[in-house]
């Protein structure tokens, strides 16, 4: 991937998301429009000492084309080696290492791990040379406006990342304190932009295609990364894409949206079988989120025990179902 022009195209991009950002979940953004996608958060360490429940949350398929991979850590070294592994192993398969420094659940944070980095910016910056140095591919840093209240250094932080050589960096604007309440702070996400000559990715609070324009006008930012907002929903990426270019959007009705949480169901078991079903379940439940009178269809695919009960629900949602 030319990163470049890669970049010059103001991509829109799928956040990484710990049990959510999965293969199949990945495929189907993917091809309603996302232009990167990245894999769940991946534990360095855990690679490092060869959990094989750690490196199966890596596995690429030729399906989807190059991906960014995203790493969490504390130790530069192993974060380095890791790095260096994945790029040596997967190729042209991985568009980016990207580092966690953002993540903020408390075992992560405990650890001195993910948004805990945000108050050790001489780790931080050690880690990000270290990872830099170790492979090829660009390397980015994804980070919060602050930790807290008390700590709001958001600027500090990206002038430091770009420093020690990251080559883009995403912003999300809430503080670890705030966790995912409250409003996105496009303000600290402009003053970042503003800090830095290397490519800022905005992320927050972007569910339609107008917050996504909003996004990019009131931050310049230059490119966007949508979260929550594509959870049961990877149509956002052809929404934004058509609002961005003033082109007509309509949404999926309750039957392509049916079909494609079909679809996503299929191909999830066949990467991961039949006993994946229960993490399939919030998938599934998302997918139907957006209409009236959905309560008992909800129940159902929550409580659904293989593909047959999943294709019953979702029949039932395309029949009977509007979306509100």
């Amino acid at each position: 991937m030319d990163f470049n022009t890669f970049i010059s195209k103001r991509p829109v991009l799928l956040a990484p998301m710990a049990g959510i950002t999965d293969t199949a979940f990945r495929e189907m953004c993917l091809k309603y429009g996302a232009e990167l996608a990245y894999t769940e958060m991946i534990s360095a360490k855990g690679m490092h000492y060869n959990c094989m429940a750690t490196r199966k949350l890596i596995e690429l398929s030729e399906r989807e084309g190059p991906c960014g991979v995203q790493l969490f850590g504390s130790s530069p070294d192993i974060l380095a080696d890791i790095s260096r592994e994945i790029e040596s192993e997967y190729g042209e398969k991985v568009a980016l290492i990207d580092i966690n420094m953002g993540c903020p659940a408390r075992k992560i944070v405990s650890n001195g791990e993910g948004s805990a980095l945000m108050l050790d910016l001489p780790l931080a910056s050690q880690i990000i040379s270290a990872v830099k140095k170790a492979v090829r591919l660009p390397v980015s840093v994804k980070f919060r406006k602050g930790f807290d209240s008390e700590h709001l250094n958001a600027v500090e932080f990206a002038k430091m990342a770009q420093d020690s050589g990251a080559d883009i960096i995403t912003i999300h604007g809430r503080t670890r304190e705030q966790m995912y309440s409250g409003k996105v702070d496009l303000d600290a996400i402009a003053a970042v932009k503003r800090s830095v000559t290397i490519p800022v990715i905005g992320n927050g609070d972007i569910f339609c295609g107008a917050d996504a324009a909003n996004m990019f006008k009131y931050t310049g930012c230059d490119g966007i990364m949508v979260a929550r907002g594509a959870q049961g929903n990877p149509f956002i990426f052809e929404e934004i894409k058509a609002y961005l270019s003033g082109s007509p959007y309509t949404p999926p009705s309750a039957e392509q949206r049916a079909a494609a949480a079909l679809e996503h169901a299929k191909r999830h078991l066949e990467l991961k079988g039949e006993r994946s079903i229960i993490e399939l379940r919030k998938h599934m439940a998302w997918y139907v989120s957006s209409a009236r009178g959905v309560g008992k269809i909800r129940t159902r695919l929550m409580r659904a025990q293989t593909l047959d009960d999943i294709e019953s629900a979702l029949a039932e949602y395309a029949e009977n179902c509007r979306i509100s």
